[in-house]
């Protein structure tokens, strides 16, 4: 069930998520964090400030992490770091990962050109999607996933509304909600995606 790997699961705030295993913990877009456990892998969507933050990837990283990145957020980082564009797919301590496209469709903070990155994080038979900063993009169609890790802010990303049709094509068993409640959005937004949701998939909204 999806629900046993919600209970691995952790907003950290903003688009910054950890995904603990047994023996592996997994970080994706750290920001402004309070408190998290150290990372084994780093998930690196892109190169802005509020997803490559070198601060807060040094609060949690060790000798050995492995970052998974683009390149531009590579130039920022130092150690075990691993170059990959949308489509490839990679194994990393067990855990698949396969990487997907993230970009704007009607605004230009996100160019399909960059090549900026989403995660498909595999772990046991269950899958997470991040999506990085992104619109409603029609590769979306092709993703099988259970769990779906969705802005709903607008501005740089997804509103509520354009997050519930994405959620409508992916039909996770249990979507949430992020991108919110920090440099833009807030939880109305998030409260707005649950409640159109309600009969159509699960939704969850975390605590930071």
């Amino acid at each position: 069930m999806a629900h046993e790997i919600l209970s691995k699961l952790k907003w950290l705030g903003h688009a910054g998520f950890s995904i603990s295993t047994d023996d592996t913990t997994i970080v994706i877009d750290p920001y402004d964090i309070k408190e998290c456990d150290q990372a084994d892998i780093i998930l690196i969507s892109h190169s802005h400030y509020d997803h490559c933050s070198v601060e807060d990837i040094n609060k949690i990283k060790k000798p050995s992490t492995v970052f998974v990145t683009e390149p531009e957020s590579a130039k920022q980082l130092s150690g075990d770091v691993r170059l990959v564009k949308p489509d490839d797919k990679l194994t990393i301590s067990g855990i698949p990962i396969e990487v997907v496209p993230a970009y704007n469709t009607n605004k230009d903070f996100h160019p399909k050109s960059k090549n900026w990155l989403g995660f498909i994080v595999t772990i046991g038979d269950k899958s997470i999607y991040h999506t990085g900063d992104t619109d409603l993009i029609p590769e979306m169609n092709t993703f099988s996933i259970d769990i779906a890790l969705l802005p709903v802010s607008g501005t740089y990303v997804m509103t509520a509304d354009e997050a519930v049709e994405a959620a409508k094509q992916l039909r996770p068993e249990i979507a949430i909600p992020m991108h919110y409640d920090s440099i833009v959005g807030s939880k109305e937004d998030a409260i707005k995606f649950q409640n159109a949701l309600k009969g159509i998939c699960e939704v969850a909204i975390l605590s930071k």
